[in-house]
């Protein structure tokens, strides 16, 4: 990794002293903070120190705290040194809560700059490189997955234990709450990910053309069927045949279905020959189908067919910490597809969030948060933008909570879930919220949370 340095100081002696302190090293030198922040989208340098006294307000730290929020959502992984005088430990307090990643006193001693400097640099890659390997280590993310909450973390294990096996799999789950995702995640982490992945929706086609769709039709077999096709499931031969909304099919069909399941042969609409099929079958609905065998809407022997291991996906309402991990996440991909990057959350929209009780799950986060990213006036995205209100909060007690009180509850909640995921690690729970580890233990400070685990309270 070349290793970049951006200096931003407004002294021309001190500009001088700092950068030839450092060998091995691109160094970048601003004195304001159009050319910082001009440089820093240039040159996305690893580490960066900040005079919090810059012009127009050199004796002053406006610019200085301006300037690091900017970076912060800018380049929120650049490690950031802030450069205070003598008596400004209140600034460098500040700063570190803001998410500076450390600082150091005026006048400037080369031994110490240095030693902090290369300090960030080893840290920025430590960071690098555990963000890579959350990235791509298969054990503990699945593709199109974002989740932090113990349920949706214990869904992720099933798929990731059940995938390279050859059962016929059944998700359950609200709609919207991604349950083609987790059917995909099947199929990728099998011995099939290399062939197809067949998916159709058994609500979305009418009755009539459900079976030529599925198992195929021959030239003739009605009108119109002006050649032979071949359906969703031999097209799925010897891959994934995903069946979305299966609690929507005909009784008719549901025979003919469970005879493939047990036979692994289909016959096409209008033909007589057998055709031999190896396909694995992933079924998700979103109905209560014990409810519908009751009724006499859906065959008990299919059910057990299609049911040999359940995914029970939770809505998001009921994983509310898992919202604001996928909004982020969410927002730095549509940023980037709309050329908005340093688009991030205000607290009245993170508050918001935490409040909506997301009766469209994922699927609405999803259009919220595209809506909001193209929505929002300048980087910051507040709940307007989302359409959100938060006199929704606890509306099922007929009350509406003061915003600060909303924010405060949100946070509080949102702490506690990471700190027990990561099992007190204050590195991972941070990562987890989306903050640096000195944010992270100002506001365990402030809301007075315990970050040791239970039973040990001498550990730091």
């Amino acid at each position: 990794m070349e290793k970049k340095l951006l200096i931003v100081e407004d002294d021309p002696g001190l500009q001088s002293q700092m950068r030839w302190c450092f060998d091995n090293t691109e160094v970048f030198v601003a004195e304001d903070r159009e050319s910082a922040i001009t440089l820093l989208r240039r040159h996305e340098p690893q580490v960066m120190t900040l005079d919090l006294g810059l012009p127009p307000d050199p004796g002053g730290s406006t610019v200085g705290f301006q300037i690091l929020e900017e970076v912060l959502s800018l380049a929120p992984h650049t490690r950031i040194i802030v450069v205070t005088g003598r008596d400004e430990r209140e600034n460098a307090v500040k700063a570190i809560g803001m998410g500076a990643a450390d600082f150091f006193q005026k006048p400037v001693e080369a031994d110490i700059l240095t030693f902090v400097v290369e300090r960030a640099f080893r840290i920025y890659a430590l960071e690098a490189e555990n963000r890579e390997l959350a990235r791509t280590d298969p054990s503990t993310r699945l593709k199109g997955v974002i989740a932090s909450s113990p349920a949706m973390l214990n869904v992720c294990r099933v798929v990731e234990k059940v995938a390279p096996a050859e059962l016929t799999a059944l998700i359950l789950g609200e709609t919207g709450t991604g349950k083609e995702v987790l059917a995909r995640a099947l199929h990728d982490l099998s011995g099939r990910a290399e062939k197809n992945f067949s998916a159709i929706n058994c609500a979305a086609i009418p009755e009539n053309l459900l079976e030529s769709e599925l198992f195929g039709h021959e030239k003739g077999a009605f009108t119109g069927a002006t050649q032979q096709k071949r359906g969703k499931i031999e097209l799925a031969d010897g891959g994934t045949l995903f069946l979305d909304e299966i609690g929507d099919m005909p009784m008719p069909l549901q025979a003919k279905m469970l005879r493939f399941l047990q036979e692994r042969v289909i016959e096409r609409v209008g033909g007589v020959k057998e055709i031999p099929v190896d396909v694995r079958v992933v079924c998700a609905t979103h109905r209560d189908v014990p409810a519908l065998i009751a009724a006499g809407d859906f065959r008990e022997d299919l059910y057990y067919r299609i049911s040999e291991i359940t995914l029970d996906v939770p809505p998001l309402r009921a994983r509310q910490e898992d919202a604001v991990v996928i909004a982020r996440a969410l927002i730095g991909r549509f940023a980037r597809e709309a050329n908005r990057e340093g688009v991030h959350l205000g607290d009245d929209a993170i508050a918001a969030i935490q409040a909506h009780n997301w009766p469209g799950n994922v699927r609405e986060l999803i259009n919220k948060v595209k809506r909001a990213v193209i929505m929002c006036e300048g980087k910051r995205i507040c709940a307007k933008d989302l359409d959100l209100f938060t006199d929704e909060v606890d509306a099922d007690m007929g009350e509406i909570l003061n915003l600060r009180q909303v924010r405060e509850d949100a946070e509080k909640r949102a702490i506690r879930n990471a700190l027990h995921n990561s099992q007190f690690n204050m590195a991972k729970a941070s990562r987890l919220l989306g903050v640096t580890r000195p944010t992270l233990y100002n506001l365990t400070d402030k809301y007075h949370i315990e970050t040791n685990p239970p039973g040990n309270k001498t550990g730091g």
